[in-house]
């Protein structure tokens, strides 16, 4: 037995081991199923926190409610406590001062000379003192002093009902009791009462007999008056709870009254900005709530004629454009053929018809460039502008377009260059459109680039292709980068053109980057030039997460590194041989969380045009 109680210990020990890892694993389990639930209730009371009034008012009427009474329970509930406290103090202390006399004349005048004699009468004595009936009124500890001469008739040391004894009197009591001379003193404590503690009041006095000085503690139960308090404080929770219902249902209701008919011309104004404006409140009563209704209401039905004669002017304008390019067609057609026949034969003319006759062609050329483009944003204005997307190779599309710009290039004096790292992009795209697009960037480029190069950077993510156009020329303010696209705006009217438009080409290529879901923004900086972004998805239908070109240039070379990429250039200044000249695309930094199909004002910290409008 003594060899093998080490092996079964150690079994033992590792057969709890085993059932504690189970138990802590049951635990963990556990814990990780549970968290899961109170974060998501957590997160549930915090946003209905922040987006339901009702619901944060009812709940922190509640919580100050709560805590209100939770004061108020307190204090009432030791005021209480106190009086009865004192209440049954100021009984006890006045019991014990007349049953210690009576005790004490008893002792007094007693003439008793043997043993069995002094423990019946002392016994007798502290027994009526006791008061046994019933209900035991109060219990008695009686002990003699220590360290005084033990007389020879000393027959009773201590004694004590219900099995009491002298460790249940406070050691406080104790030595003040003995210290003092008649005085009274009393303490709180706990004396045992069956199976379970009481609290009590113990008040000590000193008693003499037969030359012996004892300590006669009387202790008086406090249980009743502890039942007392607990009923009281269980009445006060329960009323409080009952109250704080009370409390929370009438806050809902009230706030219910309130918030539902602010909840309900929320619900309206989200449906008039959604463009139902036949949509009203329900007006009920003539109080507050019932006036800010029917005030909305009105709000609401004047607004909608107004959008109503709005849409209707708009639609008006928009049909008589249409309508006016179309009548104009034909006679502008007409009058440009004859404009052609007397262009064609103006050296014939004398000088002052010569200069007409050249007038005349440029201006119906002007014309007729004017009448394209409103016919172009009717179609757009109508919503009957459709999308030919075709795979096409965006890098030869923009050769072309450089190729075309070639003339022009020439004659401002101005270098472009095209710049990318790839040999080929396709994307899905309508060709036509998008030419348009790059022929007004490139243009506009040139026409405000004073002689300066004007450089084309391309590149491609996974998901966009940028196109961006960069000069350096007069550049733009941050409020005219606002207004870049508008229809017909000039930064500087007082200005001449130069090259002619319409002022509507930025518009139209905004729309066409629109109809593509891409991006055309601009950028510019007073003095040092502008740059214009396209950005546009390789396949219709997905979306840009990102722009592969910066739209602020950093003018230090094409993102990914310092290898070589095509490089095409048109114009007649020549390059230096270093290359330097002329700034390459820009490095790659992150785009905003949101890119719009324009340029914003948040994203053009330096803005648009100078002094003149882009065509």
């Amino acid at each position: 037995m003594i060899t093998g109680l080490p092996f079964r210990t150690r079994i033992w020990l590792r057969r709890a081991r085993i059932v504690g890892l189970r138990v802590a694993r049951l635990v963990r389990t556990g814990i990780i199923r549970l968290l899961p639930g109170v974060r998501f209730l957590l997160r549930a009371v915090r946003r209905r926190w922040r987006r339901s009034l009702q619901f944060r008012t009812v709940l922190t009427t509640l919580l100050l409610s709560i805590g209100s009474f939770a004061v108020v329970g307190a204090y009432l509930s030791n005021q209480i406590a106190n009086n009865l406290f004192q209440e049954r103090l100021t009984q006890a202390e006045s019991e014990t001062l007349y049953n210690v006399k009576q005790v004490q004349d008893t002792f007094d005048g007693a003439q008793v000379t043997d043993q069995s004699s002094v423990i019946t009468l002392v016994y007798d004595t502290l027994n009526a003192v006791e008061g046994r009936g019933s209900v035991i009124q109060r219990r008695y500890v009686f002990e003699a002093m220590p360290e005084q001469t033990k007389p020879r008739n000393r027959w009773v040391e201590s004694r004590a009902s219900d099995q009491l004894t002298v460790s249940v009197i406070p050691p406080e009591l104790r030595k003040a009791v003995q210290e003092s001379g008649k005085d009274q003193y009393w303490a709180s404590t706990e004396f045992p009462v069956g199976t379970e503690d009481r609290p009590g009041i113990a008040v000590g006095n000193k008693v003499t007999f037969n030359g012996t000085v004892y300590e006669l503690y009387l202790i008086y139960d406090l249980n009743t008056a502890q039942k007392t308090l607990d009923e009281i404080q269980n009445v006060l929770l329960a009323g409080g709870a009952v109250l704080v219902l009370i409390i929370g249902a009438i806050a809902w209701y009230v706030t219910r009254n309130v918030v539902s008919p602010v909840s309900h011309a929320a619900v309206v104004s989200e449906k008039l900005a959604a463009g139902q404006l036949q949509e009203r409140m329900v007006v009920k009563g003539e109080d507050e709530v019932a006036r800010l209704g029917a005030s909305f209401n009105h709000m609401a039905a004047s607004l909608q004629e107004q959008i109503t004669q709005l849409a209707t002017l708009s639609q008006m304008q928009q049909r008589f454009v249409s309508d006016v390019s179309h009548e104009l067609r034909t006679p502008l057609t007409t009058v440009r053929m004859a404009a052609e026949v007397l262009y064609d034969a103006r050296h014939d003319f004398d000088p002052i018809n010569k200069r007409s006759a050249e007038l005349l062609y440029n201006q119906v050329e002007r014309f007729q460039s004017l009448l394209a483009d409103l016919l172009e944003i009717s179609r757009f204005d109508a919503g009957v502008a459709m999308l030919d997307a075709e795979p096409t190779d965006i890098l030869q599309l923009v050769a072309n377009v450089v190729e075309d710009a070639g003339p022009v290039a020439a004659e401002y004096g101005s270098v472009v260059t095209i710049n990318s790292r790839e040999k080929s992009i396709v994307v899905e795209m309508d060709d036509r459109r998008i030419e348009r697009i790059l022929r007004n960037l490139v243009l506009n480029a040139l026409e405000h680039s004073e002689g300066k190069p004007v450089n084309i950077s391309v590149a491609a993510n996974e998901t966009a292709v940028a196109v961006a156009v960069r000069d350096y020329g007069i550049g733009m303010t941050r409020s005219e980068a606002a207004r870049v696209f508008d229809r017909f705006w000039r930064a500087d009217p007082a200005r001449a053109r130069t090259t002619g438009g319409s002022g509507l080409g930025l518009s139209i290529a905004a729309e066409d980057t629109k109809l593509h879901n891409g991006w055309l923004q601009a950028w510019g900086n007073k003095g040092t030039g502008s740059n214009f972004r396209l950005t546009l998805p390789l396949k219709q239908g997905d979306a840009i997460a990102k722009s592969p070109l910066q739209l602020e240039p950093a003018d230090v070379g094409l993102p990914g590194g310092t290898g070589q990429g095509t490089m095409l250039l048109y114009g007649s200044v020549p390059l230096p041989e270093d290359g330097g000249a002329v700034p390459a695309a820009e490095s790659e930094l992150p785009e905003p969380a949101e890119a719009p199909t324009q340029a914003e004002p948040a994203e053009a910290p330096a803005s648009t045009m100078d002094a003149k409008e882009r065509p």
